[in-house]
């Protein structure tokens, strides 16, 4: 969609708003792998992945760098609506050219809050909570529009009864077990966790959370070692509630999609007082990822824990000015 030949060009300000809000997304280790790239006369923000950091064990197809960068997106999407823009995204624009994963239009147009309501203080809200949950059941109400999130976006929200959150836990298990004993795997989580303020990147030891005294809930243990900042094991949720973002197809396509609707969900869970967190493990082992779906058709993207609950710790976020290409 072309923009009208008089359309002023977007202020500085608004796009710094922008990307703010996009940089705010979840990413694997806190690695935050965009850059942006603005075009104000053209008014466009086109965002690249940054081949340099990536987790080649955890993640050799890059797939959660692409979901990552789908979430930053989908963040951009909602504080577009708020600065009364209305965006126009085109996922993979340029064929010859792979690193452009993004490019959004901002078209002039009122602001659209109807379709995301208190998504955007969402934004600032969201953090992922690595603490033992009360146990209260979600509404189902809630559970019903977090669903209907994820099927806006083109993806679709697996909800496991007890026995399936059982089975999918012990696969997260499983996985956990294997990165223990795999010191390549340990090595390279170890890398991304670092002291408190030593900068933007990374995740702080302090928001590691604890580990599940019971053992029901398999948290991930980023370190492999005992902790500098060590946190006594707790009792977790006895009933664990859980949410698998899926889509039909595995392509580089997919995982962007994935990553908007992963984001949607996770704005929708916040603004309703909900806390997340995530479940990764099974997804970084090819047989146990596909295990996850219990032989279901589709593909397992993300894997979500959601309850009531503590709010997680702040990590940190890049500046504005060095996330932006020059």
């Amino acid at each position: 969609m072309s923009l009208p030949e008089t359309a002023a060009p977007v202020r500085a300000g608004i796009l710094d708003s922008l990307v703010a809000a996009a940089v705010a997304a979840p990413s694997m280790y806190n690695s935050q792998p965009w850059r942006f790239s603005a075009d104000p006369a053209a008014r466009t923000l086109g965002i690249r992945a940054v081949p340099g950091w990536t987790a080649p064990l955890a993640d050799p197809w890059r797939r959660a760098q692409y979901l990552a960068v789908g979430a930053a997106v989908f963040n951009l999407r909602i504080a577009a609506a708020e600065a009364g823009l209305t965006p126009a995204v085109e996922l993979l624009p340029e064929p010859r050219d792979p690193g452009l994963l993004a490019r959004v239009a901002l078209h002039d147009g009122p602001p659209d809050r109807s379709r995301h309501p208190r998504l955007y203080d969402a934004i600032r809200q969201r953090r992922s909570s690595r603490m033992p949950f009360t146990g209260r059941p979600v509404p189902e109400g809630v559970v019903a529009r977090m669903a209907a999130g994820a099927r806006a976006e083109g993806a679709r929200l697996l909800l496991p009864d007890i026995v399936g959150a059982r089975r999918i836990l012990a696969l997260t298990a499983e996985a956990e077990r294997r990165n223990h004993v795999d010191w390549a795997r340990v090595r390279e989580s170890r890398a991304w966790v670092v002291p408190p303020g030593a900068g933007p990147y990374g995740i702080p030891v302090t928001a590691l959370g604890a580990q599940d005294a019971r053992g029901r809930v398999p948290m991930r243990d980023f370190t492999g070692a005992p902790r500098a900042y060590p946190v006594r094991p707790l009792p977790f949720e006895r009933h664990p509630q859980l949410a698998l973002v899926c889509t039909g197809y595995d392509r580089p396509l997919d995982w962007l999609r994935a990553g908007q609707a992963l984001e949607r969900v996770l704005l929708l869970a916040t603004a309703h007082g909900v806390r997340t967190s995530p479940l990764h493990q099974a997804l970084e082992w090819p047989d146990l990822r596909r295990a996850l779906l219990g032989g279901r058709s589709g593909r397992a993207q993300f894997l979500i824990r959601f309850g009531y609950g503590p709010q997680g710790a702040l990590t940190p976020r890049a500046a504005v000015t060095s996330v932006m290409a020059h």
